[in-house]
C-alpha cells in the first residue's frame, strides 16, 4: 500500500469531535449521577421543584451516560477503528459531520425535554417522538458512513471489531425503531402502538437488547482492537473473536423477558429468556476469556501501563457483569433482587467497570493519536485516574449489593402469625449506610474523569500540527 500520512488518509476530525464530546458529556452525565445519588439520603436536595425531582433527573442521567458519554465514545472509536483497519477514509466527511452535530442536537433536546416532564416513561427510551425521529435519521446516517467505509476499504479482511460495531449499529436501529412505535397526540406526547403486556414485552425486548448491543457488543468492538492494540499483541484466538460474535448476537437478543419474571407475560416466555440468559454466560466469559489471555506472556506490562490496566480490569468487570446477569435471570433469584439496590449495584458493575472503564482506555489510547503526539501529557494521572476509578466502581457496587440482599431479605420477613416482620420505611432505614458510601465511591469516579479532563486538556494544548505517519497501521491479530 502506498504510504500517506493520516491526515491524508483518514478523517480524524469528527473522531476528535465525538472523543472530547464523550469526556464532556461523562463529566455531566456522572457528576449528575453524583446529585441525584446524594438525593437518595438528603432528599432536601429535591429543592421541592419537579423539574429537580429524583423522578425527572434519574431518566436524565441515564440517558446522557448511556448516550451522550458511552455514545460519543462509540461513535469515536468506531470512526477511528473502520478506518484504520479498511485502510480507507471514511465514505462521506460531510455526513459522518452530520452525525455529530445530529447527535448533540438530540442530547441537547432530551437534556431540555427529560427536565419538563416529556417522557414516553420507558426505560432507556424515555425521549418523545419527535426526537426518535431524529435519532433515527442520524442513526441511518451513522450506518451509511461505517458500512459505506467497510464496502470502499482496500484490504479484504474485515477485521473481528467492525463485526461487533456492525451488529451494534444494525441491532439498535431495529430496537429503536420497533420500541418506539407511536400514535402522537401532540409535540411531545405520543401512545405505544402495543397494548398492555405486549408493550412491556417490546420495551424490555428493547431495554435489555441496548444492554446487550448497545452497551456490550459496541463496546466488545472497544476490546477487539484497542486490547490488542495497547498491548501490542495479536488477539489471543482470532478463531474464537469469531465464535464470540456469532454464539453472542443469537443468543443475546432472547433474554429481555427476563426482566419481567412474576408478571402477566407468559410463564413459557419468562422461562425460555431465563434459560437464553443462562446460555449467554457460556459467549460472553469466551470473549473476557480472549480479551485477558491476549496478555499472555506480557502480563509484565500492566505494571507500567495504565492505560492496559483500564483496560483489562474492564474486560474483567465485563466477565463479572455477565456472571452476575445470568445469576439474576433465575426466577428464584430474581424473587429475591427484584427491585432493590442489587439491580442498581449490577447495572452500574458494567456501566462504570466495563463500559466506562474501557472507554477511558480507548480514550487514553486515542487523543495522542488524534493529535500527533507519542503519549499523554502526563501517565502519572492516567494512574491516579485508574486508581480513583478502581475504588470508586468498588465501592459502589459493593454497597449496592449489601443493601440489595439486605432489602430483599427484609422484604421477605414475615412473622408466624404471616404479617411482614419490617415495614418498608425500615428497610429504608437500614440502606442509609449504603446510599452513603455509593455517593462516596460516585464521587471518587467523577474526580477521576475530573483528572481526566485536565490531563486531555494539557495533552491537546502541547499538540503539534503535524499528525502521526502512522497510516500502515496492521489489522491486530487478522493473521493470528
Amino acid at each position: 500500500m502506498e504510504t500517506q500520512t493520516s491526515a491524508e488518509t483518514y478523517n480524524y476530525r469528527v473522531v476528535r469531535q465525538f472523543a472530547i464530546a464523550s469526556l464532556v458529556w461523562g463529566i455531566v452525565g456522572m457528576g449528575l449521577g453524583v446529585f441525584i445519588a446524594a438525593q437518595m439520603f438528603l432528599p432536601q436536595l429535591n429543592f421541592d421543584l419537579p423539574w429537580t425531582s429524583f423522578g425527572r433527573l434519574r431518566p436524565l442521567h441515564t440517558n446522557a451516560v448511556i448516550f451522550a458519554f458511552a455514545g460519543s465514545a462509540l461513535f469515536a472509536t468506531s470512526y477511528y477503528v473502520v478506518q484504520r483497519t479498511s485502510q480507507s477514509r471514511l465514505i462521506s466527511d460531510e455526513a459522518a459531520a452530520f452525525t455529530f452535530w445530529g447527535w448533540q442536537a438530540v442530547i441537547v433536546l432530551v437534556a431540555i425535554t427529560l427536565p419538563l416532564g416529556y417522557t414516553t416513561t420507558k426505560e432507556y427510551a424515555e425521549p418523545e417522538w419527535p426526537i426518535n425521529i431524529l435519532i433515527a435519521v442520524v442513526w441511518l446516517t451513522y450506518a451509511y458512513v461505517f458500512f459505506g467505509t467497510i464496502a470502499r476499504r482496500r484490504v479484504k479482511h474485515i477485521y473481528v471489531a467492525n463485526w461487533f460495531y456492525g451488529a451494534f449499529i444494525i441491532t439498535i436501529a431495529i430496537l429503536h425503531v420497533v420500541n418506539n412505535l407511536a400514535i402522537p397526540v401532540g409535540w411531545f406526547e405520543s401512545y405505544s402502538i402495543f397494548p398492555g403486556t405486549i408493550d412491556a414485552m417490546v420495551q424490555w425486548w428493547y431495554g435489555h437488547n441496548a444492554v446487550g448491543f448497545y452497551l456490550t457488543a459496541g463496546f466488545l468492538g472497544m476490546m477487539y482492537y484497542f486490547v490488542p492494540k495497547q498491548a501490542n499483541r495479536p488477539i489471543y484466538s482470532y478463531r474464537l473473536s469469531i465464535v464470540h460474535f456469532w454464539a453472542l448476537i443469537a443468543t443475546y437478543v432472547w433474554a429481555g423477558g427476563h426482566h419481567l419474571h412474576y408478571t402477566p407475560l407468559p410463564e413459557w416466555a419468562q422461562t425460555a429468556s431465563m434459560i437464553m440468559s443462562l446460555i449467554l454466560l457460556a459467549p460472553s466469559w469466551g470473549g473476557m476469556i480472549n480479551g485477558i489471555m491476549t496478555l499472555s506472556g506480557a502480563w509484565y506490562k500492566l505494571r507500567t501501563d495504565p492505560i492496559l490496566r483500564f483496560l483489562i480490569v474492564a474486560v474483567s468487570f465485563y466477565g463479572m457483569a455477565t456472571f452476575e446477569g445470568p445469576l439474576m435471570s433465575i426466577r428464584t433469584v430474581n424473587a429475591l433482587s427484584h427491585s432493590t439496590d442489587w439491580t442498581v449495584g449490577h447495572v452500574h458493575s458494567g456501566a462504570l467497570g466495563w463500559v466506562a472503564m474501557i472507554s477511558f482506555g480507548a480514550l487514553y489510547h486515542l487523543f495522542p493519536r488524534l493529535y500527533g503526539l507519542k503519549s499523554m501529557f502526563s501517565i502519572p494521572l492516567i494512574n491516579l485516574h485508574f486508581w480513583l476509578a478502581t475504588i470508586g466502581v468498588v465501592l459502589y457496587t459493593v454497597s449496592m449489593w449489601i443493601n440489595g440482599l439486605l432489602q430483599g431479605l427484609m422484604w421477605r420477613a414475615v412473622n408466624d402469625d404471616g404479617t411482614l416482620t419490617y415495614s418498608f420505611v425500615e428497610a429504608v432505614e437500614a440502606s442509609y449506610p449504603g446510599y452513603v458510601v455509593r455517593f462516596i465511591g460516585g464521587a471518587f469516579f467523577l474526580g477521576g474523569v475530573l483528572v481526566m479532563a485536565y490531563n486531555v486538556w494539557r495533552t491537546v494544548g502541547q499538540s503539534e500540527t503535524g499528525a502521526l505517519d502512522d497510516s500502515t497501521d496492521a489489522v491486530q491479530g487478522a493473521n493470528a
